[in-house]
């Protein structure tokens, strides 16, 4: 199946790495440049966006690059506005920031609580708030939201707040696909298992959690059904599919891609 996304215009908020290697949002930014799409990589670090967006260019693509905070609505809407002005279309939203803090709820304290929510969940809610009104506009759009499987999964880390807010992505998920379904837009989640990107090493706590990094690696892969954890490749093809044609009969669904995990008991 090849997916055509010529002429459509991608708007990728988290496109950038946590780290040397390919995270989920660069590697979907490049998916969908791949695709035929013009892509518009934005992070909060400028650089890391900039690299993404350098990527796509080289490889003969269209893309911009450029910097917002996506938990404030005001950044929100200016980089909206940008799009709307360069390219005058957005038809395809790509939310991939999300933040893991380590901590249960006697550690964790109630700024690292709210950061959690802000960055995981209301940077959802505003990115849909200001860009769904330009898709409602033209009959059709899609947004991809890249939640995780611990929204659903205890993922055997310490962390309750990461559940929370990706629990929270997906029922906003079902929420938006249902209310704006006869308005041509299509909202479905993608929840990764255990992926093997930068983030794992960039996360403080994480590798702590089973002793140091390697022991991390070999513990995640040992749980996953395959052996072996999936790449940011794997999610990256999840994403364009939902976002393109093929999915236009698919709304509303949090698509596993995780190997099988969420098919195990325990």
């Amino acid at each position: 199946m090849i997916i055509d996304l010529k002429d459509r215009v991608a708007l990728v908020f988290g496109a950038g790495s946590s780290g040397e290697g390919w995270g989920n949002g660069k590697a979907a930014a490049v998916a969908y440049a791949r695709s035929g799409a013009k892509v518009v990589c934005v992070d909060l670090n400028r650089a890391a966006a900039e690299e993404t967006a350098g990527i796509i260019t080289d490889e003969g693509s269209t893309a911009l690059a450029l910097a917002a905070d996506v938990a404030s609505e005001a950044q929100i809407i200016e980089v909206v506005a940008r799009v709307m002005a360069d390219f005058g279309r957005i038809d395809i939203l790509h939310n991939n920031v999300g933040i893991a803090q380590i901590g249960g709820a006697l550690e964790l304290d109630e700024a690292l609580w709210d950061r959690s929510m802000n960055v995981n969940v209301k940077s959802v809610f505003l990115a849909c708030k200001h860009v769904l009104p330009h898709m409602i506009a033209a009959g059709k759009g899609a947004v991809v939201n890249i939640s995780s499987l611990a929204g659903m999964r205890i993922a055997g880390y310490d962390m309750p707040a990461y559940y929370a807010s990706k629990a929270a992505v997906n029922h906003l998920t079902q929420a938006l696909a249902v209310r704006h379904a006869r308005e041509g837009i299509r909202v479905n989640a993608v929840l990764p298992g255990l992926i093997h990107t930068p983030l794992i090493s960039t996360t403080k706590g994480m590798a702590e959690t089973f002793g140091d990094f390697e022991a991390q690696i070999a513990a995640r892969d040992a749980m996953s059904p395959t052996g072996k954890m999936g790449d940011a490749w794997d999610v990256a093809n999840a994403a364009i599919f939902l976002a393109s044609d093929q999915a236009k009969y698919i709304n509303g669904v949090a698509l596993c891609v995780d190997g099988g995990l969420a098919a195990r008991i325990s």
